[in-house]
This record gives C-alpha cells, structure tokens and sequence, in this order.
C-alpha cells in the first residue's frame, strides 16, 4: 500500500563487544535499532561485599562511542538478566538493587529512548523490580520501559501432553497485569512480546490486542523457508503479525541467522505489515490516524455544525443509500391509499446541507410520485447551502424552512417525517426530544423515518484510553470530570471482555399518552476471561423502515458505513475481573428541561459509585 510506512524493525544483540559494528550491520539491513545490553551479561558487580567491590574500574563502555542523537534513537537498552531485587536472600537482593540503579541511571545518562527487561512470573515474585521501576517511572526520566512477556508460559512447553496443570497453567497475561498495577498503569511502561512457536487461544490473543504491545519479539527458529529459500512465517504466525500491524508495533528479530543476508527477514515482516493494512475495510481504512483518538459528541441542538462536519458525514456510502431505500418504501406503501395525482408532503427535519433532500427526491422519481418537501434546519449558515441547492437542483419541489423543528408552526402536515438526528449512542445527539416535538405535524397515519433505534453497551478493557483520561486535568472543572464524561472514540487497542447487550429503545412517533424520556437499565455481564475494566463501549442500530436498517453494533455493523464511531463510558478507576465474573452496571438517561445526561455505576464485582451525578461533568443542552 503505497500510503502505508514501512515496519519499524530492530536487531537484538546478546552482547555487543564493537557497538558500531552492531549498528552497521542493521542499519545495512534496513533495521532502524539494535537491543543491546547496557552491562555485558557476564559481568557480575559486587558492591556489598567481594573482592571485587573496591575496583574502580568502568563497568561497560562510554556514552562518547555514539553520538548523542544516535543514543537517543538508534539503542534500547537490556538490563542484566542475573539482576534478582526480589530474591529472598538479602545480599542477593541488596546488590542486585545497586546494580539495577546503577543500569537504569546509565539509561537516563545516555538518554535512550526504551529499556527492556524478562519479567518471568507473577507479581509476588516481582513487587520489589515493580517498586523500583514505577520509582523511576514517576521521576523526570524519559526512558520507556518494555518488559518482555512471553506470549505462552514457558511451562506449557515442557509439558508433552495436556494436563491438568498444563490446562490450568497461568498465563503470562496475569504476570504483566499485577505488574503494571503496581506501576499504576503507567503510559511510559508497555509489553514486548515474545512470539511463541506454539500460540495461545484466540481469547488470549484479543485480550494482547487490548494491552499497549510496543513492539513483538521474534526468534529467527519462528521461520521456514519457502520454496525458493526464503524466510517465511506458517500461516498463524502471519495472521498474527498482521493483527498486530494496525497498533503500530515495532519488532524485534532475535537469534542466529540462517539466511544468507539479514534483509530477507525484513522485507518479509515489511510485506506482512502492509499486508496487515491492505486486509481492513472501507472503516478501518477511513479511521487511520483517529485510532483511540477521543472526542467530544457532538450537540447539534446547542452548537451549529461547521461545513467540514457535514461534508464528513455526507461522504458516507452507504447510510444516504438505505435513506433512499426507505423513503422509496415508505413512498410506495403510502400511495397503496392514495391516487396517483395526490402530491404527498415529506418533511425532512435537520435538513443540513441537504443529502436527505437529495435521497428524497430520487426516491419520489424512482416511485414517480408528486412531492412536496419542506426542509426544516436551524443552522443559519446551513441554510444559506440549501437555498442555493434549491435554486440550482431541488427547484419548486423543496421549501426552505429556518426554524428549530420543535418551535416551527407547519402549515400543513405531513405524510412521511425524515430526520438523521443520531449519535453514537443512538439518542445521545437528542433525537428522542427533538422528533417527539416534531410529530405535531406528522399525520395521525403518518410515517417516521427512522421508526426506532437501539443503543447496547458493553464492558471493555484499554490501558490506551485509561492513561489518555489520567493525562486530563481542567482546574475549572470536577476533579474526576474526565472519568464522567462520555467520548465518540474509533476504538482499536481494546478488548471487549463480554458481548454487549441492547440498552434503551426508542420509537417514532411516540404513542405514550406522558412522553418521559428518562430511562434506568440494569445490565449484567459475564466475564469471559481474566481481564481489566477500563470503561463500557456503546453502540447503536436503527430501523428506517420496516426491514431497511443501519447499524453500528460490531455483529451487524452495515458494510461500508463510516458515519459513526463507537462511544465510550469510562470509570473512574480500573477494575480487575476473573473469569466468569459478573459486571453489574447501572445505567440512567435522565431529563430536565434544560438538559439531558447519562448517569452510571457499577454494583459488580464491586461497587463504584456513581459517575456523573446530576450531570456535574457532563450534559447534552436541550
């Protein structure tokens, strides 16, 4: 794909005697960095005690070697694998703290961008080297820290056959879950995952998806060559490289080589990462760059939209397509009552730049129906578009109405009533009050289009969007304002834990004798594997007319539509879940006569309390 970067590949030494040769050789072979360990792995450092605690000698090389941009670009830095803080015997442990300070102050000197270290167990046996690392992560120092988590247990691999205790097996997910706890999920801490020949579930695989995943390690052993002597990758493997592709992850090649030229293996991950580009559709395609991007939805009641607002919207494939559709339906089954001379009155209210116009009128041709349309937009610069549409397109046919639709006296009413007030979350751009203001004018046998709309929800984990809320601060605003505070967000490095389920439903025209639009729902969901809360992601889906309906809802998303992202409910701190847990969430739409909120908390597994109560952080403005 001619827009797409190539992959950011690196070389990892196991030591490093001439620095520059390192880098020669994988810059030669298009490598952008090399891993290298900071101390040469068999130097062991005493300074507690042993002879050689008094020498004063240089205990690796000098920062001169290198320049200082080449430092800051070109090296991640390996701790000492011997390094033990958590060891339970103390001199053990007290000098491997000397020695951890000592490599980790050396990192800040040299200023380069990542160090990288194994993490082999649970956090029990890590709480100490997590101390140490968040000490160092709070401090003014740049340094990324990777810690390298196998993507299987090790222990699976000494096991010949299933057991009990290989089915029981931790996964290595627990290891980097307690451990970035301790570092309180610190966006300067991420995974470097080391590819396994033999790769866990596909569960387990998505739950990596949602983690910040740095970079992939790939042993050379992973490769087999192809007919023509090449390096490639079984079909798994290649399956999964692309997934990992759109989260822009780097890798890094490990062990000897057994090609004749190191490039081969590069230009291999090269074509497996644009491949991983090329394979997404027309969606991910349009969200690139908007990735777990947040923002504000929008309030068309309260602001007027500018003109690259609709032109986005407008540039949808599809949703202006089954518009159409349904209004052609709608048309024709009117007419089943009426006589062909009768001119029948479309209403389309939030008229915008007129794409709806536009699919009504082509509806009305293809049903060869007589059409009366009055387009109703409160947006003043919009309707400057519509009336210079009229006078070179939509002709007599279409009357320009400047009104906000819940306060316009129609002369008349109409047939078939078309409206596309709908945000993320379905209702969360205000369509339930505004279209209940409008049906005065809709005739007692009239038709809405959309007739009803669904919102769902469900539970997600992403460290990504978690650190991006902790960064907010607004001193003139509630110190958790940004935790209570829903956000149109393309989410991408996430893991849905359970499937979401519908939410509130609304319909068109509202028949209730007492319209009341506040609604509470209690949901409950079912952990399907170890996992993080972060938040709930919400979804919406519509029916036009009839069968003709749009979607967002991952299952049945509509092909090619690009109109919507998901929306995100965040909580106001992470929550540890275990398999088959259950996540009780409840979820308010509550109503004044100014605003419209959402109010939520979750009573399972634990109790969180409620996230923006009486709208304190944020309201849609009536």
């Amino acid at each position: 794909m001619s827009g797409t970067r190539s992959v950011s590949c690196g070389l990892n030494f196991a030591a490093a005697p001439d620095l520059n040769s390192c880098l020669e050789t994988a810059q030669q072979s298009c490598y952008e960095f090399i891993c290298i360990p900071l101390v040469h792995p068999q130097l062991k450092r005493e300074f507690i005690s042993g002879t050689a605690k008094d020498r004063h000698v240089a205990f690796t090389r000098a920062d001169m070697i290198l320049s200082t941009s080449d430092w800051n670009s070109l090296i991640v830095g390996r701790l000492s694998p011997h390094i033990n803080v958590d060891s339970a015997i103390k001199h053990v442990r007290e000098n491997s703290e000397a020695a951890l300070a000592q490599e980790l102050s050396l990192a800040s000197h040299l200023g380069i961008p990542a160090i990288t270290f194994k993490l082999n167990g649970t956090i029990d046996k890590n709480i100490n080297l997590a101390r140490i690392i968040n000490n160092k992560l709070v401090s003014v120092s740049n340094t990324q820290v990777w810690v390298q988590i196998p993507m299987e247990n090790p222990a699976k691999q000494t096991m010949s056959y299933r057991t009990d205790e290989e089915i029981n097996c931790e996964s290595p997910w627990e290891w980097w879950n307690g451990f970035r706890f301790i570092c309180d999920f610190d966006k300067k801490i991420g995974v470097a995952l080391i590819v396994s020949h033999d790769l866990p579930e596909e569960d387990e695989i998505n739950r990596w998806l949602g983690e910040p995943v740095k970079c992939l390690i790939l042993p050379t052993t992973l490769f087999i060559s192809n007919k023509k002597g090449y390096p490639v990758l079984g079909r798994a493997h290649q399956v999964l490289i692309q997934r990992f592709s759109p989260l822009n992850v780097q890798f890094i090649l490990t062990g000897s080589n057994r090609y004749p030229d190191l490039t081969l293996y590069f230009n291999y991950l090269d074509h497996l990462w644009k491949k991983g580009f090329q394979v997404h559709g027309p969606l991910q395609r349009y969200g690139r760059g908007y990735e777990d991007y947040l923002q504000f939805p929008l309030q068309p009641l309260m602001d007027n939209l500018e003109s690259g607002t609709y032109e986005v919207f407008e540039k949808d494939p599809v949703k202006y397509s089954e518009y159409q559709r349904a209004i052609h339906r709608a048309i024709l089954f009117k007419m089943q009552t009426e006589s062909p001379a009768t001119t029948l009155v479309i209403m389309v209210v939030g008229a915008g730049r007129g794409p709806l116009i536009r699919a009504t009128l082509n509806a009305a041709d293809m049903a060869k129906v007589q059409v009366k349309v009055y387009a109703v937009e409160k947006n003043p610069n919009a309707i400057l578009t519509l009336h210079a549409l009229k006078n070179d397109i939509f002709g007599d046919r279409v009357t320009i109405v400047s009104s906000d639709m819940r306060q316009w006296e129609a002369p008349e009413k109409a047939d078939i009533l078309v409206s596309e007030l709908l945000g993320s979350f379905g209702d969360n751009e205000l369509s339930p009050e505004c279209l209940d203001g409008a049906q005065k004018f809709l005739k007692d046998d009239g038709i809405s289009i959309p007739q009803s709309y669904t919102s769902y929800i469900g539970p997600v984990q992403s460290s990504k969007i978690y650190n991006e809320l902790k960064q907010c601060l607004d001193k003139d605003k509630h110190q958790l304002s940004h935790f209570e505070t829903p956000y149109v967000v393309y989410l991408h490095n996430k893991y849905q834990i359970a499937k979401e389920q519908p939410l509130f439903t609304f319909y068109h025209p509202n028949k209730d004798a007492t319209i009341n639009n506040s609604r509470y729902e209690k949901k409950s969901f079912t952990v399907e594997q170890n996992s993080v809360l972060h938040g709930f992601v919400g979804y919406f889906d519509v029916v036009l007319y009839e069968n003709i309906t749009l979607s967002i809802v991952p299952e049945t998303h509509s092909p090619g539509m690009l109109s919507w992202f998901p929306i995100f409910f965040p909580i106001r701190e992470p929550i540890p879940v275990k398999t088959g847990d259950e996540i009780e969430l409840n979820f308010w739409r509550k109503c004044s006569p100014k605003n419209v909120w959402y109010e939520w908390c979750i009573s399972k597994p634990r109790f969180l309390g409620i996230h923006n109560p009486n709208g304190r952080s944020y309201t849609i403005g009536l």
